[in-house]
């Protein structure tokens, strides 16, 4: 069955989702749990604060390939009035090479696949972080995350962002204002599905062995 149940992915997403992207000092797992009392906690107030957040100016689309070894390209277009730190952030690691060669190292078949690690389990990152850019951090973020819709992973920290990104491969919009998503794919998305459905985790968390890890060639930045 493709798609997985809100209450199942609501389970794994701490696992798999806020692995440790902003550094090795973070946990790779945070609790389900702390992060539910956190988005009660932090709900009403982060809603009025987004709610009265300016939108940003009208800025152009970006566009990037992602070329994916035995697989092929991937093309996404990047929205910088939705997240204009996410995608600049993304930008700037992508023409300057750092994700030539990285890997998926989490992959879920119904959920999503996980790159951008350097370390390839989890706990690495660029080496600097960033604000995310969503409801719950006080940003007007209307991006759902919908099939096919990029996205940031981070830790239990809401401003601990990386390097490490997902790609959706169905929806999961209970997602929604707990991450910075930043685009969609406009080519390529049953490439996605092909990773998705080949993978062969070796957890429920979706750990795929280093060995087995589909590869990121280049990450192209078009305009």
């Amino acid at each position: 069955m493709k798609r997985i149940t809100a209450l199942v992915l609501t389970a794994i997403l701490t696992a798999v989702l806020t692995a440790g992207c902003g550094g090795a000092q973070d946990s790779k797992q945070d609790s389900a749990e702390t992060q539910t009392e956190e988005a009660q906690a932090g709900e009403t107030a982060a809603a009025e604060e987004a709610d009265s957040t300016e939108p940003a100016g009208e800025l152009p689309l970006r566009h990037v390939e992602i070329e994916i070894a035995d697989y092929g390209v991937v093309s996404l277009e990047l929205d910088p009035n939705q997240a204009p730190i996410t995608v600049d952030n993304f930008i700037k690691l992508a023409e300057s090479g750092f994700y030539d060669g990285l890997t998926f190292h989490r992959i879920m078949n119904g959920f999503m696949i996980q790159g951008g690690d350097p370390e390839g389990n989890g706990y690495g990152g660029s080496g600097e972080t960033i604000k995310g850019e969503f409801a719950r951090n006080g940003v007007n973020n209307t991006i759902s995350h919908r099939e096919g819709v990029i996205s940031m992973a981070r830790s239990q920290d809401p401003d601990s962002a990386s390097s490490q990104f997902f790609i959706m491969v169905d929806d999961g919009d209970f997602l929604d204002g707990e991450y910075a998503a930043f685009g969609w794919v406009t080519e390529g998305q049953d490439i996605i599905d092909k990773i998705a459905a080949d993978a062969q985790p070796i957890d429920n968390n979706g750990t795929i062995p280093p060995e087995d890890q589909p590869v990121i060639l280049r990450i192209t930045v078009l305009d």
